[in-house]
């Protein structure tokens, strides 16, 4: 399809070496569809992702990096080498859709509960409980069933330095898998951000305190990822300065996302996904803020949270946003490129279906020539 020089949302974008079709992103949405035992990558999470390789980039859901970054039932991992060959699965059948796809690489710290840690207690920066925040473990009857997370452990300071390795060898994992690179989940309150946050870093050491203090982890792990892909273009950052998602707040998140956002570029990394507060009465992110980050940052700018094509748009033009992040509605429309290249009604999902289960509300919804050849049958 030639572009539309016209429209925003369907300009080519050079994300480094990495070329995109259009500025449509498929953020990571978790979909605990993974093969059990191991948390394995499959055949229909492949057929899932491909049938969305329209979009400019796919980021893939929150893999984790290590057993004890684990917070969730059937989320797939990056750590074994079956699973390693299970993403390599995936990764071939979007590229072979002519799709391209970056892994999200996760670790939950205090959000998980012990079931998943074979009796373990999570870990943080803080030994400070998320209270009131759930996660999903599996039941007797295979559905997903939501428990109080388990009070976490701080870590010690050698297992710190353990986890960034870790990082390292999931980004060399993930790279030995066929991805075209990584992004860190540093938002809504995991791990990264159990270390940014001033209200859950409660650390006296050099983790902690200041705030170049509580950037460091951040700073140390995207270096790590930029050794382990081998191209620190190929690395994406994703942060939530105003979500308060659980249990994580800042004091100040616009002095601190700022820093984080300039400590980033420093280090060089490709692009910054901002996760933008999405419930209802969240607060808004300022203009001014996105701004002042664009101006600190000279990579690309990701935006995600309740965009339709209109305020996508309007990101592209004002021009502090270079691509825009398509959540929910890449549920429910694979062809979700071309039905708002079209201005096509979209298809609701079933919320349902979103965690768990097998093909339905996963790779059943419709496209635009199905449903026609529907109607005309």
């Amino acid at each position: 399809m030639m572009p539309d020089t016209q429209d925003p949302l369907f300009q080519p974008y050079s994300l480094g070496s990495l070329e995109l079709p259009n500025r449509i992103v498929m953020p990571p949405m978790t979909r605990s569809r993974a093969s059990q035992p191991g948390d394995v990558p499959n055949d229909l999470m492949a057929e899932y992702y491909a049938q969305r390789a329209g979009a400019g980039l796919i980021i893939s859901e929150g893999t984790w990096i290590s057993p004890l970054g684990k917070g969730y039932a059937w989320t797939p991992g990056i750590h074994t080498p079956t699973q390693v060959a299970g993403w390599r699965k995936v990764t071939k059948a979007i590229h072979a859709a002519g799709g391209r796809i970056f892994a999200q690489l996760w670790h939950v710290g205090r959000l998980s509960h012990i079931s998943l840690l074979d009796g373990q207690a999570p870990v943080s920066s803080t030994a400070l409980q998320a209270e009131g925040v759930n996660v999903f473990i599996a039941e007797g009857d295979g559905k997903p069933g939501f428990v109080q997370a388990s009070k976490p452990r701080a870590l010690k300071l050698e297992e710190i330095h353990t986890i960034i390795d870790e990082f390292r060898q999931a980004a060399r994992n993930a790279m030995a898998a066929g991805f075209d690179g990584v992004e860190l989940h540093a938002a809504n309150g995991y791990l990264i951000n159990q270390f940014i946050d001033s209200g859950a870093n409660g650390r006296s050491d050099e983790y902690g305190g200041s705030l170049e203090n509580r950037l460091r982890f951040l700073g140390e792990v995207a270096q790590a990822l930029a050794e382990g892909t081998g191209d620190k273009g190929r690395v994406g950052i994703r942060l939530a300065p105003l979500t308060t998602l659980n249990g994580c707040f800042d004091d100040d998140p616009e002095t601190t996302y700022i820093a984080a956002a300039k400590l980033l570029g420093e280090i060089g990394v490709g692009y910054i996904h901002i996760a933008e507060a999405d419930w209802d009465d969240a607060p808004d992110m300022p203009v001014g803020f996105k701004q002042r980050l664009r101006e600190v940052f000279p990579g690309a700018m990701i935006y995600a949270g309740h965009y339709n094509a209109e305020r996508a748009r309007a990101a592209l033009r004002e021009g502090w946003a270079d691509l825009i992040g398509f959540g929910r509605p890449f549920v429910a429309n694979p062809d979700l490129p071309e039905r708002l290249r079209t201005g096509a009604s979209l298809n609701p999902h079933d919320r349902d279906t979103l965690f768990g289960g097998d093909e339905r509300g996963l790779t059943d919804y419709p496209t635009l020539a199905q449903s026609a050849e529907n109607l005309e049958a």
